[in-house]
């Protein structure tokens, strides 16, 4: 059998054969696996608004809606209802201010503002550092906890900076960004009540640093 010529043409048309093969199979590897992922994501999204306002029987994520910050940020809002009366809603926040970038949380407020619980949904911030605050802004040691605060009646920010809140330990940064994303959740919810849009349908670290 004749060997094939190992000209520029040949081989160009080697790497398009083999680029429309890969990019079938990655393709077909996408359709497989979006429905799943969507389904996974919607999961997560909804067991996270049942701990941060829990008891509601309505379907927030049915109800949600989109504000922009002041910021720029686009902030998801699920509004929890029971018998057809808020009861809380769910906040998916953020900020850019971690000290490894963005964080992104979930905060539940009661219909006065007040923080029911929260979550953190993404952040890269130092492991046994700034990763303690999916914990540390709960707990009663000190002055850590967040939970039953009005962000309008106490100064949430850390007692480093005159706040009532301590920060994580060796974690200032992370501490600070944390409570900035609480402060853009609530104030974006707040200074839009009233203006609620249509609802979209969506069925070396920093111990040293800082």
């Amino acid at each position: 059998m004749a060997k094939t010529e190992s000209t520029l043409k040949n081989m160009v048309l080697t790497l398009l054969v083999i680029t429309c093969i890969a990019g079938a199979s990655l393709g077909a590897m996408y359709e497989l696996t979006k429905g799943p992922i969507a389904a996974a994501k919607a999961a997560k999204q909804q067991a996270a608004i049942k701990e941060v306002v829990p008891g509601f029987d309505n379907n927030p994520g049915e109800e949600m809606y989109e504000l922009t910050s002041k910021e720029g940020f686009v902030i998801k809002l699920f509004p929890a209802k029971k018998g057809g009366e808020l009861i809380g809603v769910a906040i998916e926040s953020q900020t850019n201010k971690g000290f490894s970038g963005n964080i992104k949380i979930m905060v539940g407020l009661k219909p006065d503002g007040s923080i029911i619980n929260y979550q953190v949904l993404e952040h890269k911030e130092t492991p046994g550092l700034g990763t303690k605050m999916a914990d540390w802004f709960k707990s009663d040691k000190g002055n850590q906890s967040i939970l039953g605060k009005h962000p309008k009646n106490n100064n949430l920010t850390v007692s480093k900076d005159g706040g009532e809140v301590d920060a994580i330990t060796a974690a200032t940064i992370s501490s600070r960004a944390f409570l900035d994303a609480v402060r853009i959740a609530y104030e974006t919810y707040t200074e839009n009540q009233g203006s609620q849009p249509v609802a979209v349908n969506t069925s070396s670290e920093e111990g040293g640093a800082e």
